[in-house]
């Protein structure tokens, strides 16, 4: 059972400020200005010695916290199209040599596995990306021929996501494997941390009104693209992260194989009737499971978006180029701050994160 939620709460702004103590929501909104800061600090690192060279294959090493979700989303908007093999992996590979690139990403400056993963590939002669602390062990072993970009606005390690994934737009963008117009997402996110202002009413504020459908209830998040599904995996992140909410994360044609789930969660949205009053459903004959449907890059006509819509007419669907004229990167970025800010309303009001809630990296591996 998840945590009560007092919906009243988000729209009192000396209640929510006063849970908000830590000031959470303000760490949110600065991800437009950690966009810029991370493309001016890669510039000052020496990006651009990255330029004119094609890699023979893009590994991104992925560490505990906010590091796999931005991988994952990364690695969907290279595409399958892609002209370079790109790998996943927790260590750096073995048959690393000059003509690879490694990305990564932590918050964490004792990380000792990944101090020792960038230090093999720097010995290698991989050229490395690595956004992190600039002391500490991780840095020291990027010391010299790496490209280590610091951050420059603080945030607790939570919020550095997009500071993770404009790390690696960049090094794709210099080795010309992505376009990205890094200008666009910062504007965007921007836009979008102004439209989800806590001073907005939760009828005008899509992040309010998100966490609003997301309380009490077990949310799936099903891509109808492989990006809107990098963009789940961090949905289910940041509601792990600021919220009690279990969540399911897949494509959507994945979905379809979880048989007994997708039966269970059509015949949910059968029984859903849109007009009643929520006061009135009786909790034990209602069911938690609720369908949300990403789409970044997929268009009206996609066939998977028609067979998902089709099943669920009544699912939320969660579109950002329905709102915004922008590229895929830029619509991924804005519907994954519009997802954490209805975390963090949700775990606001029910109780789960501000307060005397702290954040620290994660632990050390071993």
């Amino acid at each position: 059972m998840s945590s009560t939620v007092d919906d009243t709460l988000l729209d009192d702004l000396d209640r929510i400020a006063e849970v908000d103590n830590d000031g959470l929501l303000q760490a949110a909104a600065m991800a437009g200005a950690q966009v810029r800061a991370t493309v001016e600090a890669a510039q000052e690192a020496g990006i651009a010695r990255l330029a004119g060279s094609m890699p023979r294959a893009l590994v991104l090493i992925t560490t505990p916290g906010l590091s796999p979700v931005a991988a994952k989303l990364l690695h969907a908007l290279l595409g399958r199209a892609c002209p370079v093999p790109v790998v996943l992996t927790d260590t750096a590979p073995t048959w690393l040599g000059p003509l690879d690139v490694v990305v990564a990403h932590t918050d964490d400056a004792g990380d000792g596995a990944l101090a020792e993963s960038i230090d093999r590939a720097r010995r290698y002669g991989a050229g490395v990306v690595l956004t992190a602390p600039e002391d500490g062990p991780v840095a020291a072993a990027a010391a010299g021929q790496c490209v280590l970009i610091p951050p420059r606005i603080p945030v607790p390690p939570p919020f550095g996501f997009t500071r993770a994934l404009a790390g690696g737009l960049i090094a794709a963008t210099t080795l010309e494997l992505l376009r990205t117009d890094l200008d666009m997402v910062a504007d965007e996110l921007d836009r979008e941390a102004e439209r989800d202002h806590m001073q907005h009413e939760s009828f005008v504020n899509p992040a309010k009104s998100l966490a609003l459908r997301l309380a009490e209830r077990t949310p799936l998040f099903w891509g109808l693209d492989d990006v809107a599904t990098g963009v789940a995996w961090y949905a289910a992140q940041v509601l792990g992260t600021h919220t009690d909410l279990v969540s399911d994360v897949a494509s959507y044609p994945q979905a379809t194989s979880r048989t007994a789930l997708h039966r269970a969660a059509t015949r949910a949205a059968a029984g859903a009737d849109i007009f009643a009053d929520p006061d009135d459903l009786d909790p034990a004959q209602s069911s938690p499971l609720r369908v949300f449907l990403l789409a970044v890059s997929a268009t009206p006509n996609d066939p998977v978006r028609r067979l998902a819509v089709d099943t669920f007419p009544a699912a939320d669907l969660l579109v950002p180029a329905e709102e915004i004229t922008a590229d895929e990167t830029t619509c991924a970025a804005v519907l994954a701050l519009r997802l954490q800010l209805a975390a963090l309303y949700l775990g606001l009001a029910a109780g789960t994160t501000g307060g005397t809630t702290t954040y620290g990296p994660a632990r050390p591996r071993d």
